[in-house]
């Protein structure tokens, strides 16, 4: 049995995208849904909010003369193409998955309603949350902070490239030093950059666990899922 009853995963758009880092690269992007799907086959509820860096984000250099309130609401976009794709690898499991979007746009997905998606986790479906607040300047990080707390989750899983959390940058510091435990208050002092300042905030003023772990290592969803000593725990 899973450690953790209901569970927000975060996962970055560049996950989906495998070695080019642009697009969707299907074998990645089924390769993921089959662990969401097998972590969902324990009973396991399952929330998940996809990034967009695959496609397009605010802050790219991309977007550097454009205007940063359109910039951002393309990259809402870009969610919810992932968010559709990773939809589409879930269900071809055999797992019913629901894509919610905080932009309304009825004829591609749900429109996000709070009481809506808990029953929808309740019934035993993955929940896809897209188009990160809705609102510019927010992350997909501060959006998945928000939806975990939104629906009751127990932790916070953000999967990245490395194994956790590091006192500094491991792709470009070999040295850097792997912290297995870490408060919210010491990522913030220490501009560690795991996460968005406003997403750590947010978990800490309201007890929400943060698990960061390495995305790239197979079965690692379900080893977080099942309690096992895994990546970087946030904690109060």
């Amino acid at each position: 049995m899973p450690r953790y009853k209901r569970i927000l995963l975060k996962l970055s758009g560049e996950a989906l995208a495998g070695p080019a880092g642009f697009g969707l690269d299907a074998g990645r992007v089924s390769s993921l849904a089959g662990e969401v799907a097998g972590l969902a086959q324990t009973g396991a509820q399952v929330g998940v909010v996809v990034g967009g860096g695959n496609f397009f984000r605010g802050v790219a250099p991309a977007a550097k003369k454009m205007d940063r309130v359109t910039a951002d609401h393309m990259g809402m976009l870009a969610t919810v193409i992932n968010a559709l794709a990773f939809q589409d690898a879930l269900e071809s499991t055999g797992v019913a998955s629901r894509v919610m979007t905080a932009i309304e746009m009825r004829q591609v997905a749900e429109p996000y309603i709070r009481r809506r998606a808990i029953r929808h986790l309740e019934k035993g479906r993955v929940v896809l949350f897209a188009a990160g607040t809705s609102n510019p300047y927010f992350s997909t990080d501060t959006a998945a902070a928000l939806r975990a707390l939104e629906i009751r989750a127990e932790v916070l899983a953000k999967g990245t490239r490395v194994e956790g959390v590091f006192d500094s940058d491991p792709l470009r510091h070999p040295e850097a030093v792997l912290y297995r435990d870490i408060t919210y208050t010491e990522v913030l002092t220490r501009s560690l950059g795991v996460m968005d300042a406003t997403a750590v905030a947010m978990c800490r003023d309201n007890a929400l666990a943060v698990l960061v772990f390495n995305l790239n290592v197979p079965g690692n969803i379900m080893r977080i899922a099942m309690g096992e000593p895994v990546g970087t725990l946030i904690h109060p």
